[in-house]
């Protein structure tokens, strides 16, 4: 458990404002949630005098003491997972999640998660709500995520996050040709037969936007790359499959397993052995929370996803040995940086 001690003097301007908003405004480093929960909790002195109340209408002018305790938010265990730490400072840690590394512990995964891994990396990250993790990638997602250090720095992350300021880019493969890129922007919640899928919906559920870039053109699949404006879960991989074009090895949103005519087998028998989505979280761009610095950071796709590119191209190139007569030549696009065309908030590529 560690202390924290805050003071300030409220402006004058404030007359009649609720204490919560004040103090929300003053100590912008903790959310007004927190600042409310300390003030119930008696850790809260207007001129010396006790206040308890977070409605409490301020006259302007007190001065404000704060004497709040950070006891731990995190009950889980400490455990020596391996993790690719790309980046690190004394306020955030940028992590190259493997695939099949769950993040929160939970109904069938108690442990062996990123969060018992920050556990045992930086003990300290105990005292910060979920273990200072503000965003997660699904189990079989790879790539990379932000973790924060200490409450400060998870308040600004997830503000940043709320804003959607904070820049996503995801690299994916899709089954099916997909002929350019584009927008999609839709509503997603649960779906309302199956509460473990999410889906496009008519009413009700989040809007949802994504950006999305065409890179390279296979015989019967595409290879793209998706900017998040919004982070719904599933988000990409329920957009995909609304446009008809679902990731590689989806098992949620899939579908059968479609293979190309005339595919060798040993090409056939890698698309049948990919068992997860073939989605990576390849770029984040972000503001130092502290430095108030732009920063991004890049990580290639995993193997397992370079090898299935590899195959797809060879496929492509032994298919069209075989039919050149009959051949719609495909230009492949490099891989290149990308001028997203979006009005959001976001770093560009």
């Amino acid at each position: 458990m560690s202390c924290l001690e805050l003071t300030a003097k409220i402006p004058l301007a404030k007359i009649s404002t609720r204490l919560d908003a004040v103090l929300a405004e003053l100590f912008a480093d903790y959310s007004r949630s927190r600042i409310k929960n300390w003030i119930k909790l008696g850790k809260v002195t207007l001129d010396g005098k006790l206040c308890i109340k977070p409605n409490f209408k301020v006259f302007g002018g007190e001065k404000v003491f704060i004497m709040a305790e950070f006891t731990d938010e995190v009950v889980s265990i400490p455990e020596k997972i391996p993790l690719d730490i790309i980046y690190e400072d004394n306020d955030i840690i940028i992590i190259n999640k493997p695939i099949g590394l769950v993040v929160h512990p939970g109904a069938g995964n108690p442990n062996a998660t990123l969060l018992n891994a920050l556990l045992f990396h930086y003990p300290k990250i105990r005292e910060v709500p979920r273990a200072g993790i503000v965003h997660r990638l699904d189990k079989q997602t790879s790539g990379l995520m932000v973790v924060a250090k200490n409450i400060p720095t998870q308040t600004h992350l997830i503000e940043q996050l709320q804003k959607h300021s904070v820049g996503r880019i995801y690299d994916a493969i899709v089954v099916g040709n997909m002929k350019s890129g584009g927008t999609i922007t839709t509503n997603i919640g649960r779906h309302p037969t199956d509460r473990v899928r999410m889906a496009v919906l008519d009413h009700g559920g989040k809007k949802a936007v994504s950006h999305y870039r065409v890179l390279e053109k296979f015989r019967a699949h595409t290879r793209i790359r998706v900017q998040l404006e919004t982070g719904r879960t599933h988000q990409i991989r329920v957009h995909m499959a609304s446009l008809g074009l679902p990731l590689v090895g989806d098992p949620t949103y899939g579908g059968r397993l479609k293979i190309p005519k005339k595919m060798m087998p040993e090409f056939i028998e890698i698309l049948r052995n990919y068992k997860h989505q073939a989605l990576h979280a390849g770029q984040l761009s972000l503001t130092h929370p502290k430095t108030g610095k732009q920063m991004k950071w890049k990580v290639t796709m995993p193997d397992i996803m370079l090898d299935l590119v590899d195959m797809l191209r060879d496929d492509l190139e032994a298919y069209q040995a075989q039919n050149l007569q009959n051949y719609d030549a495909y230009d492949y696009n490099e891989d290149v940086e990308i001028e997203w065309i979006t009005d959001a908030n976001i770093v560009d590529d």
